[in-house]
């Protein structure tokens, strides 16, 4: 037949929907896009000794364009670009692409888009001492304006509990390995619940039923509907062959085929069925409608057709959909931009009863990056590690137990140092340093795990790196802190130290301690992974305790090596205790402690240790700027 159906060009408004729309329902927000493609260089194999870069297509030029409210579910083979679709609508693919969207027929803003859009991948990424509940208030709370009421945000979030079927375990720990805490189907709900909690027109989920039994996965997509029709919600999808019961869920369904990526179906999932049947593939009896229109489309299979059905697109369907994406951009005068729907969001969803937002705030007061101001992101980001703090006994008691462990057992083995020989109390500085500079080395898994979240969360615009890395080091510094501090004080007490020197040893131990923090802080926020952060980290740590003015003298060293002295921060610390030691009065006119330091080159006067700490607090200065920048720019997610 020469002409389509008018049925396969159905739009969502003439969907029959038993779902009401709520008060708390979102600005609509229509998407378009225009020849959207993703080519990538790779090398040609068979150029012989001369490599040379050919561009291999993923996905073909494809256009289309998706009503407000509608719930679509984005398929293909594996090869066919779905994912890659998905990121370039969802502006998350961080390589270059060609084509164009469209929000209300304007163009988005990349600035503002992830205000107004939020991205679910495969994996949930929560903490597991996190509470459901809280979970899906933390996004609430961070994509709101800032002039809203609270009473509002609760009613938000309990809207959402209820439609996500979370109510019942909004006490319950998210959970993981080691935390007890909810299903896996649940814990997916809940991050599709807080999608949405971030107050989004758009949602862009990634496979939200894989790994998922049928009944939970239904649950899932029937939340998902339940959310495009109350609170209008635009919803795109990628599944995997869903049964019969989910796709009809489904407004509208988007059917790719592989090497290249090419569109294949582009309509409404009712009329699917009939459009397949009449291109003279009619689908057999007791099959699932979505396995055969995948085997369809899958090369290599035995009902393998995809040739054909890209044709059948081409000639069918194509025509109309460009036509519609025409029709959308040629009145987009009428469409909401972005900004005047953040600012249609912020003014109009409030409850019933509660406040107004004040006449003396404008709409460019509060449409920026960011819902909230700086403050009321660390505010949130502090709360939130204070309570997971709190709630974990192992990131609770291991930074204080394992250095007081270490000072009970390295004291007790330089029991009454302090009235031994210099000789003596020289290793026992040696010693402390060393622990000092190791403490750091275990919270580097927990840092690097931690950042990958925050990656995660501040890509959706809910709060800032800074703002995070701050709330972080609020917490974890006093708690590292006070184990140093415990650790050093119990080493010089078994000592048996002199009081006098007390303040000395623990303001250079201190010193030290700050130095190796700081850096193990920027080594966490730099390195990809916790391999890599083991890799940079040893040979720093190996080459100070080498050069610590003990091991190797600044005397004895080599003058093109001298230089590791200058940024050695053991050296300045065994330095500074060291010469602490030697003022002592009975250690002040002996020969063999005035021996014992022109053998190490050290020069005790005031100056020498003025210097050392100006260098140190440069260096801590230097490296939490460090770590701010490479939290910031580096390890962002590759898609």
């Amino acid at each position: 037949m020469d002409r389509i159906d008018t049925r396969f060009l159905m739009t969502s408004d003439q969907l029959p929907s038993n779902i009401k729309c709520s008060h708390f329902a979102l600005p609509s927000a229509s998407l378009t896009f225009r020849d959207l493609a993703f080519h990538l260089q790779v090398t040609d194999k068979t150029a012989g000794r001369k490599s040379r870069l050919l561009r291999k297509t993923i996905l073909e030029p494809c256009s289309g364009h998706i009503d407000a409210g509608e719930l679509v579910a984005l398929m293909g083979p594996s090869g066919s670009g779905k994912t890659t679709l998905l990121d370039m609508l969802a502006m998350k693919k961080t390589a270059a692409y060609e084509g164009e969207v469209f929000v209300n027929g304007k163009q988005r803003s990349r600035k503002l888009f992830a205000r107004i859009a939020a991205y679910v991948g495969q994996e949930d990424m929560m903490p597991a001492h996190w509470k459901v509940r809280e979970a899906v208030m933390f996004n609430a709370y961070l994509k709101q304006n800032s002039a809203r009421m609270h009473r509002s945000i609760d009613e938000w979030v309990d809207l959402l509990m209820e439609t996500f079927g979370l109510t019942v375990v909004e006490d319950s720990y998210i959970g993981g390995e080691a935390v007890r805490g909810i299903s896996g189907g649940q814990r997916r709900r809940v991050t599709l619940a807080r999608g949405v909690a971030a107050h989004s027109s758009l949602l862009f989920c990634d496979e939200p039923t894989s790994g998922l039994s049928a009944t939970d996965a239904e649950l899932c997509v029937k939340a998902l509907r339940t959310i495009c029709k109350r609170l209008r919600v635009t919803c795109v999808v990628v599944i995997h062959q869903p049964r019969s019961e989910v796709a009809e869920m489904f407004d509208k369904f988007v059917l790719l085929t592989s090497h290249p990526g090419r569109v294949v179906y582009f309509g409404p999932m009712c009329s699917a069925e009939a459009y397949w049947r009449e291109r003279g593939h009619p689908l057999p009896q007791n099959v699932n409608p979505t396995d055969y229109f995948m085997d369809t489309v899958t090369p290599g299979t035995r009902t393998d057709v995809s040739k054909a059905l890209v044709e059948d697109f081409d000639k069918y369907q194509k025509p109309f959909v460009l036509a519609k994406v025409d029709e959308v951009l040629e009145q987009s005068d009428t469409g909401m931009s972005i900004k005047e729907m953040i600012r249609s969001a912020a003014s109009t969803r409030s409850s019933a009863g509660a406040k107004r937002i004040s006449s003396k705030l404008t709409g460019d007061d509060w449409v920026g990056e960011y819902a909230v101001p700086f403050c009321a992101q660390f505010n949130q980001c502090l709360a939130r590690k204070v309570k997971l703090t709190l709630r974990n006994p192992q990131a609770l008691g291991l930074p204080i137990c394992v250095p007081v462990a270490q000072g009970l057992l390295v004291g007790y083995m330089f029991l009454g140092t302090g009235q031994k020989p210099f000789d003596r109390q020289i290793m026992f500085t040696f010693c402390l340093v060393t622990i000092l500079c190791l403490a750091g080395t275990m919270g580097l898994i927990v840092l690097i795990t931690e950042r990958t979240l925050m990656k995660f969360e501040s890509g959706e615009k809910l709060y800032s790196e800074m703002a995070w890395a701050l709330a972080t080091q609020l917490v974890d510094v006093p708690l590292a802190l006070t184990g140093a501090v415990l650790n050093v004080i119990i080493m010089i007490l078994f000592a048996q130290m002199p009081a006098r020197l007390f303040a000395d040893i623990l303001a250079w131990s201190l010193l030290l301690f700050a130095v190796y923090d700081s850096m193990f802080a920027f080594v966490g926020a730099v390195a990809k992974d916790t391999r890599q952060a083991q890799v940079l980290a040893s040979p720093l740590v190996s080459l100070f305790m080498l050069f610590n003015g003990l091991v190797v003298t600044e005397k004895d060293t080599p003058t093109p090596l001298k230089w590791i002295f200058f940024i050695s921060p053991n050296a300045y610390a065994m330095k500074g205790i060291t010469c602490t030691l030697a003022h002592q009065k009975e250690f002040k006119d002996s020969f063999v402690v005035t021996a014992a330091l022109q053998q190490m080159g050290m020069d005790c006067d005031s100056s020498q240790a003025l210097r050392g700490v100006i260098i140190l607090a440069c260096l801590i200065a230097t490296l939490r700027i460090g770590q701010f920048l490479g939290l910031k720019y580096l390890n962002a997610p590759k898609r």
